[in-house]
């Protein structure tokens, strides 16, 4: 809803002489002037693309951007000039089943396409002599994505939701591949690959997303090397019919994991809500990972800076007993519940930083409409405002304690987490912080991690005395001790629920060693974005657009596309881009310029429209009510949905989360969630 001010600071007339002066200097002019922010603003309907009789699952466009694949439910591929908006070729794939994924290999001079669908098959199409020119039958289940690699013609890669993951190459036997990943080794029969990438700067990294909250990131090379030693070694030397091989090396796989997803697994698993990461992508640069999480929201994970998870569960047998934690840490030097990059939960004086509560006059002013935004109960609008500020001004303690309390009055999917996430920063940035302290009690509380709530408020009170007996401080205590009495009342119960704590897909399938050891060494998000609803297909994408990744695009199931700042998080537009689901986002390699296309069997294309045109039919004008109607929708029932996406309309739709507010909130007490 606020777009950070990205024009101001640079001089276009400037760029411009330089630019026509200079011809060193296009390219950079271009990536400047990629997507900006009045860009944003003006993104409209340019075209509609007709040539399909079915639904348009997968898009792509060739490098230079001067074509667009679209693949459908009709088995149809179709190659678009999309500046004409012109039909070029339309190719029967030989598919028996809906094409899910379309890809031009590189270097073919984009005359090779790859397909993958619900047929099982991977095709390879010339495209100039209109044939199938391979056919792949190695999988058995369900072909959802196909990936290239620039650096590394002639091969490809498909993710099968039967749980493995194949590498191509057309250089060698044209009738087989061979299995580079099996996740059915990792984490049982009933994991299903979903999608992959591969980093487009260094083509040796590869993601991949299934269902359940992790994303796996794999060093190819790595694997192969391994493997070519394993082979060698194995010829040359006899081995004990005992001896287990590992199918990947040590080192050779990273996890990510939005930290409080894994204890939520159980919760969601009862309320049949499905975690899946629908598509996974890498920013321009290699440096980020993006992830549209099915049954959630989109996070961005940084691969240079990498962060653990503030909240994460290990194995059952690594946690020590009641007597051996310390300020949420285990002798053995694993967390147990809360890790803290900078301190324990008992904050030193000592450790003051100079955290200055001062800001600037226009940064003052954005705090205060925050607060104002608070005051009338427009959460949302607080978050974005505290959210543009933090930006501006990272080290401000205070800016991030006010967000932590809008976080826990709105209280979506993941809210409490960012608001435990921003106290500790508080905290980390100004220890005396009382409000950002006792709120880290209470997320702690609404996150299950009870002990560690009983710690962190037993500590809140030894700092602040005064604090210690009002009505909030007591209203918590008496919520915690409940939990814990409840917690106890049934050892069968605990250890039921202690079996299950662990990640698990299924309580039927045992999880290898080397698969715990990963998800416990999982790295945390470092952005959420929230608005979009995924949860009823599993194909929907989230993408960067921008030659610099500025901004996040996602599709939903409300039949809009959701356009976000990439480091505010803010978002910032709502576009109508289907009459029922917007699946699939491909931002132009180098224009403004966006494809799109969804549950309709058609493509749109997007591009900032005149100044002079008339009104935007397609923008979203509420965009704070439709991202209020995703969260209920992404929270209603199966059978809801099931009726939402038939056209029906449901009143009353259950809310989001406990429906009365937080003890400290509504208490009388000196603690209030009132932001500073």
């Amino acid at each position: 809803m606020f777009c950070g001010e990205a024009m101001t600071t640079v001089n276009i007339t400037r760029d411009i002489l330089h630019r026509q002066i200079r011809d060193k200097r296009a390219s950079g002019f271009q990536r400047s002037y990629h997507v900006t922010d009045p860009f944003i603003k003006r993104l409209g309907l340019e075209a509609e693309l007709q040539g399909h009789t079915g639904c348009v699952n997968c898009l792509e466009w060739n490098e230079r951007g001067d074509l667009l694949a679209s693949g459908s439910d009709d088995q149809h591929a179709i190659i678009w000039d999309p500046f004409r908006h012109k039909k070029l070729t339309t190719m029967h794939t030989g598919h028996a089943a809906n094409i899910f994924s379309v890809k031009f290999l590189p270097h073919s001079g984009d005359r090779i396409l790859v397909t993958g669908a619900a047929d099982t098959k991977v095709h390879v199409h010339d495209l100039t002599a209109k044939e199938t020119i391979h056919m792949f039958s190695d999988h058995t289940n369900r072909v959802k994505r196909i990936a290239t690699a620039p650096m590394w013609p002639n091969t490809f890669w498909s993710a099968a939701e039967d749980g493995i993951i194949r590498q191509y190459d057309l250089r060698e036997n044209s009738k087989r591949s061979e299995v580079l990943i099996d996740l059915t080794e990792f984490c049982g029969q009933l994991v299903e690959a979903k999608c992959l990438a591969v980093n487009p700067r260094d083509n040796n990294y590869l993601a991949v997303g299934a269902n359940g909250p992790f994303v796996r990131l794999y060093d190819i090379r790595m694997i192969h090397n391994y493997r070519k030693s394993m082979s060698q070694s194995t010829s040359a030397a006899v081995h004990t019919f005992c001896e287990r091989q590992k199918p990947i090396p040590d080192g050779a796989g990273q996890y990510y994991v939005a930290g409080h997803l894994p204890v939520k697994l159980p919760d969601y698993n009862n309320r049949l809500r499905v975690l899946v990461a629908t598509y996974v992508t890498f920013s321009p640069d290699g440096t980020e990972l993006l992830v549209n999480m099915g049954g959630e929201q989109v996070y961005l994970f940084d691969l240079t800076f990498k962060q653990r998870p503030y909240t994460f569960l290990i194995p059952k047998k690594c946690q020590s007993s009641t007597g051996d934690v310390q300020n949420g840490k285990t002798t053995n030097g694993v967390s147990n519940g809360i890790h803290l990059p900078t301190s324990h939960i008992r904050f030193a004086e000592s450790r003051m930083r100079s955290s200055s509560t001062e800001l600037p006059p226009h940064l003052e002013k954005i705090k205060q409409q925050a607060n104002d935004a608070f005051a009338r109960q427009q959460w949302t609008q607080a978050i974005q405002l505290y959210s543009l500020g933090i930006h501006q001004a990272s080290s401000n303690a205070m800016l991030y304690g006010n967000r932590a309390a809008a976080y826990m009055k709105r209280k979506w999917d993941g809210d409490h987490y960012d608001a435990l996430r921003d106290c500790l920063k508080a905290l980390t940035l100004n220890p005396g912080h009382l409000k950002a302290h006792f709120r880290l009690a209470r997320c702690l509380f609404e996150l299950k991690y009870v002990s560690e709530a009983l710690e962190c408020l037993d500590d809140f009170k030894g700092k602040f005395p005064e604090q210690a007996h009002s009505s909030a401080c007591d209203a918590l205590d008496k919520d915690i001790k409940a939990a814990l009495f409840s917690k106890t009342e049934s050892a069968e119960e605990k250890k039921a629920n202690s079996s299950i704590r662990f990640h698990s897909f299924s309580r039927k399938e045992s999880i290898p060693e080397d698969e715990l050891v990963l998800r416990e060494r999982s790295f945390d998000y470092k952005h959420r974005y929230c608005g979009h609803c995924n949860t009823t297909t599993d194909i929907k994408e989230a993408n960067f657009f921008g030659s610099k990744g500025q901004y996040i695009v996602s599709g939903s199931d409300d039949g809009s596309f959701f356009v976000w700042e990439k480091e505010t998080t803010n978002l910032v537009r709502i576009l109508q881009g289907d009459e029922s689901i917007v699946n699939c986002l491909q931002p132009h390699p180098s224009y403004c310029f966006l494809a799109t296309s969804g549950i309709d069997p058609v493509v749109r294309l997007w591009n900032p429209r005149p100044e002079t045109e008339s009104e935007n039919g397609r923008v979203v004008e509420d965009m704070e009510g439709a991202s209020q109607a995703n969260q209920r929708r992404m929270n209603a029932d199966p059978l809801e949905v099931m009726l939402l996406n038939m056209g029906y309309r449901i009143t009353g739709l259950r809310g989001v989360g406990p429906d009365g507010s937080d003890d400290e909130d509504s208490s009388e007490g000196q603690v209030q969630c009132r932001p500073s």
